[in-house]
């Protein structure tokens, strides 16, 4: 029977308990309350949180070094780019809350459920790809974080990620929230870093708000296009689909239609205001790129390691440089929580398998490490640069493989009953990943062919 559903692409509705073991992420499936009765702002307060754990997968340590080039070559310009692609992934992230809370499936489950067991493994495939690779650029920017920050080798700063592994283990044990607030926290000091960053060095409100609006060079010219394709890249993170329609779920909502709709609209609440921090902190790395490097003629920085060293005495000031750091090493921890949990939401949601959460992150840990430790190793901060511009480049070819499964089961109303997408959102959606897929074939045909 199972199978004659799949043949006939009908997604398979399943009917459980919050206690039932099909729930993703069972262990903390609809575990934080939801006050009844309660205000606005009270019942708002219980629903942040997921908001933020997928913000930080935008502002990763990959994000860093396509802004950075862009804010150094061209100025301003290309803020449009990050505002769209904020835009982009404000719909994409809200399609995903969407599916895990009408549907009760996150979208790893929705692909077995729907798909032949040959296309879900292969998109279990590409998932983990992406995952590893936004591991990837997790490793590289926090083994140059504490390289900048405490002179430690880049790789033994590699070795060193390793044991984060251990702290992700010991939060999980205390409680979904706990790590909601930490991640919340890395994510305020990122937040404060570069607001002190815009303080000092004093960027042009003028250039700004021009930057913010988009430019036909951005297309005709090649150099600009390649670097707006790689930021669309860097910021749309397929993983983060994944996760969000998964941890939306760890609230004990009422799953009637009623409960339902109160859920999307307050995580879609907490979603966007967190996407809109990303978008500054994103825009914040670009604008300190175009003061301080392209305003005073350092056209060609692209690498973390020297827009650190060059902050400082371009901008007169001793501080810049170390808050750049601990931005940098807050992004990659941060980012290191949520890869986690979205690597244990696709094995378990394609495959149905359930390792030991020590397992499944010592394998993805080591996935990431053994490159850079041989890259760090053999060829220094040239080489560690380079492979992380390689992972966004893989996390960008990843990407509309995700989003097509995901715009396709918020459009079915057999999948979603009445909260399907409505026409205009449907034909709204389809634009953005055919533009997705677009770019991404731009962007591989230029990287193979270059």
């Amino acid at each position: 029977m199972i199978d004659s559903l799949r043949s006939k692409g009908t997604l398979r509705k399943k009917i459980f308990d919050d206690t039932n073991e099909t729930a993703s992420l069972s262990e903390v499936h609809a575990s934080i309350t939801i006050p009844e009765g309660a205000g606005f702002w009270k019942k708002l307060m219980a629903f942040t949180g997921p908001g933020l754990m997928v913000a930080v997968g935008y502002i990763d340590p990959g994000n860093w070094a396509t802004d950075i080039e862009g804010g150094s070559r061209f100025g301003y310009a290309l803020l449009s780019v990050i505002l769209i692609s904020n835009l982009f992934a404000m719909l994409l992230q809200h399609l995903s809350l969407k599916l895990g809370i009408a549907s009760g499936r996150d979208l790893a489950q929705a692909c077995r459920d729907y798909y032949s067991r040959p296309v879900s493994f292969i998109l279990w495939v590409l998932s983990e790809i992406a995952i590893a690779a936004t591991d990837l650029a997790e490793v590289i920017g926090s083994a140059i974080a504490l390289n900048l920050l405490f002179g430690l080798p880049l790789p033994l700063g590699v070795l060193f990620t390793a044991f984060d592994v251990l702290l992700v283990l010991y939060f999980q044990q205390k409680g979904f929230r706990i790590i909601e607030s930490i991640v919340a926290g890395l994510m305020g000091i990122i937040l404060l870093s570069f607001m002190y960053e815009m303080l000092v060095s004093q960027p042009s409100v003028a250039g700004i708000v021009d930057g913010l609006f988009p430019k036909t060079e951005i297309v005709t010219n090649s150099g600009m296009l390649y670097i707006a394709i790689g930021i669309l890249g860097a910021t749309v993170m397929p993983h983060n689909l994944y996760l969000h329609s998964s941890i939306v779920q760890t609230r004990a909502f009422n799953r009637d239609e009623e409960g339902k709709k109160t859920a999307i609209k307050f995580a879609t609440i907490d979603s966007t205001v967190s996407l809109a921090l990303a978008f500054f902190i994103n825009a914040s790395i670009l604008i300190l790129a175009a003061t301080a490097f392209h305003a005073n003629g350092h056209f060609e920085i692209a690498d973390i390691t020297d827009a650190y060293h060059l902050l400082d005495p371009v901008l007169g000031v001793s501080m810049a440089g170390i808050f750049f750091a601990l931005a940098l090493l807050a992004s990659g921890q941060s980012s290191t929580l949520t890869g986690t949990l979205a690597g244990q939401i696709v094995m378990e949601g394609f495959l149905n398998i359930r390792l030991k959460p020590w397992l499944r992150r010592m394998i993805t840990r080591s996935i990431a490490i053994i490159p850079a430790l041989i890259v760090s190793y053999y060829y220094g901060e040239k080489g560690t640069a380079q492979l992380l511009v390689l992972s966004q480049v893989i996390l960008s070819l990843q990407l509309s493989f995700a989003v097509v499964p995901l715009v396709l089961f918020t459009s079915k109303s057999e999948i979603m009953g009445r909260f399907a997408n409505s026409k205009i959102l449907t034909a709204i959606s389809w634009a953005i990943t055919l533009t997705i897929i677009c770019l991404n074939a731009y962007l591989l045909i230029n990287t193979f062919t270059a």
